[in-house]
């Protein structure tokens, strides 16, 4: 009997190539797009995904279905951002929605229906290690690679899950879309938060929370001493030159916010680089445990090429890495991402 397995397809070539690939290698492929954002637009969620992703079922001749994911996004993504952003914090709202949206809950209804697995277009790969753990590998192509954002998937999902993306580059993929001439082969990659079009997380903070917003505060140096007036603490994250609408003569940049003070700290640019971060709700995946200190790869956004460091757990459950190299901006609410080679061993959320 066919393996089943339900596709997550958001409208664009990736998901839309990954239902193609998966129904070639012989899987009963069901398509389904996540109902989690009302608003229009181009990005993942947008109403028009639907409309192209039900296009390309249409083509590849799959089963196709919306399922609303509203009320969990809200709760585990937009609710998580907002609180994150008030608490001084800058978070990472695509892998909060990896973890509980697009895998726990997609996962959670896929299996009800009777399908073997969830696959998705991201550009990463998973693998058994010798170690019996199941990891997130390293696209083929360090440009598209997407593993940074699906660290804190857990074992159980990581064994349901397919993702045939990670084997080709944007290239091919795009190549391949023309070739069996699926609607979305020209359509542009997704940039924004997708509830965010604008890139505008002040305002859209305010929108949803104007009770709570702090409001302006003093921005001050290292030693406490105002410099001046700063306009809210949601417009701001570590490591932030450009907007800060004060001037003192010098290059300076966002070194800490501080949210119990509706302070922030600015400071030179030597004094956002720091050498040991720290991190809670850690997520081990390539490696069951960290006894003693090691050396990975560290990641600190997304974008980072990473610096080596020592791993090691603290005994208050914690994360601590010291890198060989001073890392700029570590910021808190992104996350660390460490790597034993090719693979995702593990990571938290930056304190």
């Amino acid at each position: 009997m066919k393996k089943k397995v339900v596709v997550g397809m958001s409208g664009g070539v990736d998901s839309s190539v990954a239902a193609y690939l998966l129904k070639e290698q012989g899987y009963d492929v069901i398509g389904v797009t996540m109902q989690i954002w009302q608003e229009e637009g181009g990005s993942c969620c947008g109403l028009s995904a639907v409309e192209d992703a039900r296009a390309v079922a249409e083509v590849l001749d799959i089963p196709y279905y919306v399922m609303n994911f509203r009320e969990e996004f809200k709760c585990r993504v937009m609710d998580y951002f907002v609180e994150e952003y008030l608490a001084g914090h800058t978070p990472n709202p695509c892998i909060a929605c990896n973890r509980y949206v697009k895998w726990e809950a997609l996962l959670r209804r896929a299996l009800e229906i009777g399908a073997d697995y969830i696959a998705t277009g991201h550009y990463a790969r998973i693998d058994m290690l010798d170690n019996g753990r199941y990891a997130v590998r390293n696209s083929v192509t360090a440009h598209k690679d997407q593993t940074y954002a699906l660290y804190n998937l857990t074992q159980d999902q990581l064994a349901h899950t397919l993702m045939p993306v990670g084997e080709y580059t944007k290239d091919e993929i795009r190549s391949i879309a023309l070739a069996q001439h699926l609607p979305v082969a020209h359509k542009a990659d997704s940039q924004d938060i997708c509830f965010v079009p604008d890139g505008d997380y002040a305002s859209f903070i305010e929108s949803v929370a104007p009770e709570r917003i702090p409001g302006e505060g003093n921005f001050v140096d290292t030693q406490g001493n105002v410099l001046g007036r700063h306009r809210g603490i949601t417009h701001y994250t570590v490591g932030q030159r450009k907007g800060l609408e004060i001037a003192l003569g010098r290059r300076i940049f966002v070194k800490e916010i501080r949210p119990r003070t509706n302070e922030v700290v600015l400071g030179e640019n030597d004094d956002v680089f720091t050498d040991t971060v720290i991190c809670d709700r850690v997520n081990l995946m390539a490696i069951p445990q960290l006894d003693t200190p090691r050396r990975l790869l560290g990641k600190i956004r997304y974008n980072h090429g990473g610096e080596y460091g020592m791993a090691e757990m603290l005994s208050d459950g914690r994360l601590k890495c010291t890198f060989e190299k001073p890392v700029r901006a570590s910021t808190p609410g992104q996350a660390l991402v460490l790597y034993d080679g090719e693979y995702v061993a593990g990571g938290g959320t930056i304190l």
